[in-house]
């Protein structure tokens, strides 16, 4: 395929989450005035919302605050897999952290499934919970020992673990570490259940109420854009990634990773199971209830926020090799994600600094936030209410693994000096006259650096390129249209409106024109 034909891929399929596309919207009211409560939870994500419900049926009020709407992150936007098989972790883990820690970890990954699953039993969810074996296979004969020393690890740590030598799929694998007893289930059915339980008795929850302000240590003043103002004995960010976390440079130890999904009918059934690969790039299939039949989705093409060149080359790719393996009826969503990832590869759940005695945040679930975030809800809940937790230890934030984090840490900084310094040095254009409707490009208008887009009507929007949280420049991404940075995974639309965090400003524009 030449570089044209690439370029000129037409996306597949409605441009939405299927769990966004097949549930109501919701609406919450915005924060008005001011109120007070014992704890204030930003983000409107699993992490917030388990929260909120845990800290009320213990009897604390709860103020629940999402910028936009609810369950329109990365809760909307996951596959959904409720497993404590986090790929090739336990090995690692056990090297990394010891056998305690490493237990740990699985221990509150397995009671996070238990947990979502009595939720369901005692809430009467429809959410189409499922208990299913969870995969990890090899796709070439290197990956064996990795599998089996996998399988030796999860065991040694309680988790229901088997070396599988085949799998019921249309392709050579070479062998597969099977987690029995895992989940799936639809997020937004599930999560939209719990939040209707949250209001009322003190309790809220409150939509299109960005926050951009922490001030105080108990008591806790969250301001709103709009000067609404939450007083708090405690909070909690559940903002995916920590938007106030200078105390603690949290920016310095974590990036961004955006994945591709697309939604498929096949011809056949998919095998019972979850399958991923323990090869890159990432190649993972399961499948969900739909109707009579069942849509798969196929997900995978993970890169570094701000830094995947023609974004819809990886839509492509995955459309490319699914249609290699299974024959395909037809392609009816895609949509992207995108995941906060640590230095040594373990969630931050916990206090924001180990003197900030009422801050919490969580942070860093890789690709495994359904399980991950339970544990932070449960983990958080649970140092509010001033119980013991014998899985916090793993999760602390102050860890410190030099030999583990050292060469991720250097990684980031190099990272984040090219978009601080490289970026602005490098040449571009020097007019925006080869920009074509629907597209973007940093070039030079006026003689001033901008993020340039046409709309379909040829009207040129354009915009500071200074990334609001920390200054470096923004590219462009061309399947999602938005304006993404490749330093701390900020995102904005052609507008210039935060799309992610942990940027809460949006770009200025610098003029638009015909």
């Amino acid at each position: 395929m030449t570089r044209k034909q690439e370029t000129d891929y037409t996306l597949p399929g409605t441009p939405e989450s299927y769990w966004i596309a097949t549930t109501q919207e919701s609406h919450y009211p915005a924060l008005t005035g001011d109120i007070e409560a014992d704890v204030a939870i930003i983000g409107g994500g699993i992490v917030g919302i388990t929260s909120a419900l845990l800290l009320k049926q213990a009897g604390l009020s709860v103020a629940l605050i999402e910028a936009g709407r609810i369950l329109h992150g990365v809760s909307g936007q996951t596959t959904a897999k409720v497993t404590s098989q986090h790929h090739l972790i336990y090995d690692r883990l056990i090297s990394d952290f010891g056998e305690d820690q490493a237990l740990q970890y699985a221990e509150s990954n397995q009671a996070a499934i238990e947990q979502i699953a009595s939720l369901v039993s005692s809430q009467n969810i429809d959410c189409d919970f499922l208990r299913k074996p969870a995969y990890i296979y090899a796709g070439s004969g290197d990956s064996v020992e990795k599998i089996r020393r996998e399988v030796k690890a999860a065991s040694s740590l309680g988790i229901p673990a088997s070396f599988e030598e085949t799998l019921p799929l249309p392709f050579e694998t070479y062998g597969s570490v099977r987690f029995d007893n895992q989940a799936q289930f639809h997020p937004r059915k599930y999560l939209c259940a719990l939040s209707r339980k949250i209001p009322g008795d003190g309790c809220h929850i409150f939509e299109n109420a960005r926050i951009h302000k922490i001030e105080g240590e108990g008591p806790i003043s969250v301001r709103t854009e709009s000067n609404g103002i939450v007083m708090a004995k405690n909070v909690i960010q559940a903002t995916h990634f920590p938007f106030h976390d200078k105390p603690g440079m949290l920016f310095s130890k974590l990036h961004q990773s955006r994945s591709y999904i697309l939604g498929v009918h096949l011809e056949e059934p998919l095998p019972q199971g979850m399958f991923i690969n323990a090869e890159h790039p990432a190649r993972s299939l399961r499948s969900q209830p739909e109707g009579d039949g069942e849509l798969v989705l196929v997900a995978g093409e993970e890169h570094r926020t701000g830094e995947g060149g023609n974004t819809k080359d990886h839509y492509r790719k995955l459309e490319e090799w699914i249609r290699s393996v299974y024959p395909v009826r037809s392609v009816d969503y895609h949509w992207s994600t995108q995941d906060v990832i640590t230095a040594d590869h373990v969630p931050y759940i916990g206090r924001i600094t180990s003197d900030s005695e009422h801050s919490y945040f969580a942070t860093g679930f890789r690709k495994w936030g359904m399980t991950t975030g339970t544990v932070a809800a449960m983990i958080i809940s649970d140092m509010i209410l001033g119980r013991d937790n014998s899985w916090a230890k793993v999760y602390d934030p102050s860890r410190f693994k030099p030999v583990e984090s050292a060469k991720t840490l250097f990684s980031q900084a190099l990272e984040s000096g090219k978009g601080l310094v490289g970026a602005r040095v490098l040449p571009v254009p020097g007019d925006a006259s080869h920009i074509a409707p629907g597209e973007g490009a940093i070039v030079k208008v006026g003689g001033e650096r901008v993020a340039a887009y046409r709309a379909d009507d040829g009207t040129l929007i354009t915009l500071d390129p200074s990334c609001r949280h920390m200054g470096c420049i923004v590219s462009w991404n061309n399947a999602e249209r938005t304006w993404d940075c490749a330093c701390h995974g900020s995102r904005y639309n052609v507008r210039g409106e935060v799309v992610h965090n942990p940027a809460v400003h949006d770009l200025p524009e610098k003029g638009t024109q015909h």
